[in-house]
């Protein structure tokens, strides 16, 4: 039986060192841009692909599109409320290797900024919609950025997240 923590070394109840996966938590906000289900999903796969562990948290709209899309949960693992999410990481009683935070508007730019000062993840803003340059230019905070004009069309984002790879980070 082995106890997991964070990412990185641990010990089991044995005593031997062991390696757990690395975790990841996708942060969905409003859907009202229809690529964020299908480049999560994407997002999603290549990820366990990796070996990274990855958690969805988003509003209930969101998760509930991304449930209905992936009945058998062949992709989703774990689902849960965003604020719930939130809560957990500040104080202290979850955390994750890395954090992608789905932006289309200034409360996507927010919760990009809430989870680079609460977490000890890697963030990554993966920015999209008509207005994602603006957008782009409001982060001033430690992340990655993977920006493309995508709204209906998920093939510029999907570019752009292939680009920078982050599942093999």
């Amino acid at each position: 039986m082995k106890l997991y923590q964070s990412a990185g070394m641990d010990e089991s109840v044995t005593g031997e060192p062991t390696t757990q996966p690395a975790t990841a938590l996708l942060v969905l906000g409003c859907p009202q841009v229809p690529v964020q289900t299908s480049i999560a999903l994407y997002l999603i796969n290549r990820l366990k692909k990796a070996g990274i562990v990855p958690t969805v948290a988003g509003n209930k709209a969101a998760n509930t599109l991304l449930v209905i899309a992936d009945p058998d949960r062949h992709y989703l693992g774990e689902v849960m409320d965003l604020d719930r999410a939130v809560v957990m990481i500040t104080e202290k009683k979850r955390d994750f290797d890395r954090c992608f935070v789905f932006i289309h508007n200034d409360a996507g730019v927010t919760y990009a900024g809430t989870m680079s000062a609460i977490s000890k993840a890697k963030v990554y803003a993966i920015i999209y919609g008509e207005h994602y340059e603006d957008l782009q230019k409001q982060i001033d905070f430690p992340c990655t950025t993977i920006a493309a004009k995508a709204v209906h069309n998920p093939l510029p984002l999907k570019k752009a997240l292939d680009e920078v790879a982050p599942w093999a980070a």
